[in-house]
């Protein structure tokens, strides 16, 4: 995973939708697609995207493959967004 792959996952509208899907828990693949008006081959390329980009996990459990949050790839961006804002607000001062 690299920070150019993370940020372009994160720049295409229906992937942050799937994020803040899953950022009410775990969801199958189906459950997701069941959100959007697409077909399910073009769903699973987002998360194909999402999940290379480090920002999904993917977890087998019988017949289905549910999909979870990772956090920590998030805070990190998050981490780095607001390092940005903290050196213009040293500036200030």
């Amino acid at each position: 995973m690299s920070f150019g792959e993370t940020m372009k996952a994160l720049s295409d509208p229906v992937r942050r939708e799937i994020l803040t899907l899953l950022k009410g828990g775990r969801r199958t693949a189906g459950d997701i697609a069941s959100n959007f008006d697409m077909t399910a081959a073009t769903v699973s390329y987002h998360l194909s995207q999402l999940k290379r980009a480090g920002l999904i996990f993917e977890e087998r459990d019988r017949n289905f493959i549910y999909y979870t949050l990772n956090a920590s790839v998030l805070e990190e961006v998050l981490l780095w967004l607001q390092s940005l804002k903290g050196a213009d607000e040293r500036e200030k001062e």
